[in-house]
């Protein structure tokens, strides 16, 4: 109520041309922008494959959402999100995505998690992060406070009056920030792997219910053949990628710097294994920083233990 969100401060110095575009674009299926990006899967592999070989498991997902991170803490606009025409910096550095559960009777079903992460992250914190909310999801019986609040609206009268009256608190600022903190819809991105089901990207659309401000898609490897610098045909793997922006959020030309560092990281992983020289923030508004988790020192660690634990067994 009056510019106060439990998840959001009210951004204050805005661009009048910016400020209006909520007014000509209401809801954020009206502002979507769908980018596409081929990406060298090589390059990507061989990364992964060397930190195999230092006993580190990287992939396709956490690199991805580990140049987010990075991105976001350069340029912090990007973290906004638009509730009732009105912009609000995000307090903290969210990601959503699916999870498939393991089950007793091997039938498929999913659950959703979300993860906050440190602008000072750097590639293994995020993997870790992401790791330990993953293995959290996965378990047979686990119950997290998403699928709680999924499994009370299956009658849909009282679904109906639970969205309806969401709807109303959340455009105010009034929604609790519990049920905040366990809608998957209320995150600065949202990421999905199509690759890990054997499908091609997507443009998925931005739910109009919550806050999400980014959608990104991966799909299966793609082939093809270019010619290089001296017209011989050369074969190569491209990673896709799609992309959903709500364009309102922030100037486009801010939009196209994100871009083109969230790109530059994602085929440069190497520069995200260290913290960032320094962190901005969006009108001086800290984000929140969650629990920190173990870094890749410590995985080596406790990695060289077992090792030697083991050839003594041997």
């Amino acid at each position: 109520m009056f510019g106060r969100r439990a998840d959001g401060y009210l951004v204050k110095n805005m661009d009048p041309v910016v400020s209006l575009t909520p007014y000509l674009m209401p809801m954020r299926c009206d502002a979507q922008v769908m980018m596409s990006y081929k990406l060298e899967y090589e390059k990507l592999a061989r990364y992964m494959a060397e930190k195999g070989r230092e006993g580190y498991r990287v992939t396709f997902m956490e690199i991805f959402i580990a140049a987010y991170v990075r991105a976001i803490s350069q340029m912090p606009e990007v973290n906004r999100f638009i509730m009732n025409k009105r912009f609000y910096a995000r307090k903290d550095i969210l990601c959503s995505f699916a999870v498939l559960q393991n089950t007793a009777d091997n039938s498929v079903k999913e659950n959703v998690a979300k993860c906050a992460f440190d602008p000072h992250d750097t590639i293994f914190d995020v993997a870790a992060r992401i790791k330990a909310a993953i293995d959290e999801t996965r378990k047979a019986d686990a119950d997290n406070t998403t699928l709680k609040l999924a499994n009370l609206l299956k009658n849909p009268l009282i679904a109906n009056i639970i969205v309806m009256l969401a709807r109303i608190l959340d455009r105010y600022g009034l929604l609790p920030r519990a049920i905040i903190d366990a809608s998957p819809f209320h995150t600065g991105l949202f990421f999905g792997n199509n690759a890990s089901i054997g499908l091609p990207p997507v443009y998925h659309h931005i739910y109009n219910f919550g806050t999400t401000s980014l959608f990104v898609v991966i799909g299966n490897v793609e082939r093809k053949v270019e010619l290089d610098s001296t017209g011989a045909p050369v074969r190569k793997r491209i990673l896709p990628a799609g992309v959903t922006a709500d364009e309102r959020v922030c100037a486009g030309m801010v939009y196209s710097k994100f871009m083109t560092l969230f790109q530059h990281l994602i085929n440069n992983p190497h520069e995200l294994e260290t913290p960032p020289e320094q962190v901005y923030f969006d009108e001086g508004h800290v984000i929140s920083l969650p629990p920190a988790k173990k870094s890749k020192s410590r995985f080596r660690s406790r990695l060289g233990r077992v090792m030697k634990k083991n050839r003594k067994a041997s």
